[in-house]
């Protein structure tokens, strides 16, 4: 399967073997975060954590968890493509970080 049924909006950040992009799925123009990973570049314990790592999200379903979406293999790269709920304002270490430069707390809420 390839990503035809996804267009890359924007990246979001980069990983030492992968590349998280803001993705519009083509259907229905919902948004998702869409995390690309390079398998060729990985050994094979690598590769065995990162297809863990799908299972483990499959497997989750709470509300304070990102959600899982699918996962796929990219035809053309061989990159292992997770799609995922996006998370609009960030993650926690991009907002822990935010009050720490801000030297401000989160509030109990």
């Amino acid at each position: 399967m390839s990503n035809q049924k996804f267009t890359v909006q924007k990246k979001l950040g980069d990983g030492a073997f992968s590349s998280v992009y803001a993705v519009k799925r083509n259907s229905d123009g919902e948004m998702y975060a869409m995390k690309k990973v390079k398998m060729g570049k990985l050994s094979e314990k690598e590769k065995q954590n990162a297809l863990n790592e799908v299972r483990i999200l499959a497997s989750i379903s709470n509300p304070n968890v990102i959600g899982y979406k699918e996962a796929f293999f990219e035809n053309e790269s061989g990159n292992l493509c997770i799609v995922m709920e996006i998370c609009d304002n960030g993650d926690l270490l991009q907002a822990i970080e935010k009050h720490k430069k801000n030297k401000t707390k989160y509030t109990e809420k």
